[in-house]
């Protein structure tokens, strides 16, 4: 992004009235954030949400003189800033119709071409929600997602750290300027966030981790990603407006089911209850819900897979795999189970993505 581009865009964003909504909106009409300060007040009050008020505070010296001051916090530290029409870009969140003008990055992320997911929940993380977190990464890692979450205590630096034991890129989505860690023990992971991966906000130097700068930082988080993960959650919580978030742009969500009894399951639970969020018991799940291609991975992916059948399941594959196609009915017999009971088991089998129906009641193994 040129530096008067930047400058301009940096500016529009210190305008009284102008949110990331009409901010696109004046750009579109005029052309650039340059041309949004040189064109008359009385054009652009014509435009939507655009009235006589909004046209004057464009006027205000104060604003150039923020820019002014922010931009040179970007050149001295080095930050990347993309602009929402810019190639690189999220591309999701340029769907969405609140995402940020800019965002401003730092270590070296990379989202070209890549399946993108968020993991989100509490800060009370149970060892539950930690030993399914650390598994469900292991199990995805040989597809190479880039993992996102929010760096804060719980759900989020579990995540974080897994993807980074995988090898796997991760990107912690801030609510706050670069220029500042938050939480402040969470400073020993970021040179190595940064060196695959690194991090991201919309936010100015001068922000600091504001409660209502969380609540927009959650839509980067969902807007981000192709689905979002909540691995933990109490009936209330910030992972929950993720969610719903997730939900108002149509991306996949996925809940961890957990006893009713269980404090920081309550909030998964009812996502799956009122059909907010997929019910999510394994890697294979995500990936048969989100049409991951399986049939071209590496036998190591089936092989990570493989880590959540049980002592059936293993038992069926080890028999189709021996025999290749089978019929319903023989995989019954041999393998000594009855009708109803096969039935089910490889219904679960090819949810997980271990087995694949054929025509004429046959079956094989993936």
């Amino acid at each position: 992004m040129r530096h008067s581009d930047l400058f301009y865009a940096l500016a529009l964003q210190k305008v009284e009235g102008v949110g990331d909504i009409i901010a696109k909106k004046l750009i579109a009409h005029c052309g650039s954030a340059e041309n949004v300060f040189k064109t008359k007040p009385s054009q652009l009050a014509v435009i939507d949400g655009v009235g006589s008020v909004l046209s004057r505070n464009l006027k205000s010296k104060s604003v150039f003189e923020s820019a002014e001051c922010e931009l040179k916090f970007i050149n001295d530290h080095h930050i990347n800033c993309v602009f929402f029409q810019d190639d690189d870009y999220p591309e999701r969140l340029k769907h969405c119709i609140d995402g940020p003008l800019l965002l401003f990055t730092s270590g070296n992320i990379d989202l070209k071409n890549r399946k993108i997911i968020s993991i989100v929940g509490t800060r009370q993380i149970t060892s539950y929600g930690t030993e399914f977190c650390k598994n469900l990464i292991a199990d995805l890692a040989p597809l190479d997602p880039i993992i996102v979450s929010g760096f804060a205590y719980g759900v989020d630096i579990v995540a974080h750290q897994a993807a980074m034991e995988h090898g796997l890129q991760t990107i912690g989505v801030v609510a706050h300027g670069l220029n500042q860690i938050y939480p402040k023990p969470h400073k020993k992971f970021v040179a190595k966030m940064e060196k695959n991966g690194g991090f991201m906000t919309e936010f100015w130097s001068n922000s600091s981790p504001e409660k209502e700068n969380f609540v927009r930082r959650n839509r980067i988080v969902a807007g981000i990603a192709e689905a979002t993960i909540v691995i933990e959650s109490a009936d209330k919580g910030g992972s929950l407006i993720t969610a719903n978030i997730a939900n108002d742009y149509n991306r996949d969500v996925f809940a961890v089911p957990g006893r009713t009894t269980d404090k920081y399951s309550q909030g998964c639970n009812n996502l799956i209850k009122i059909q907010k969020a997929n019910v999510l018991t394994s890697a294979a799940d995500l990936i048969y819900i989100l049409n991951w291609d399986l049939e071209t991975k590496t036998k190591a992916v089936q092989k990570q897979l493989f880590v959540s059948l049980d002592a059936d399941e293993q038992k069926i594959y080890d028999f189709l795999q021996k025999n290749g196609k089978e019929l319903l009915d023989i995989i019954a017999l041999t393998c000594e189970f009855p009708i109803y009971k096969i039935s089910g088991i490889l219904l679960n089998m090819e949810l997980k993505g271990v087995v694949r129906p054929l025509p004429g009641k046959l079956f094989e193994a993936i």
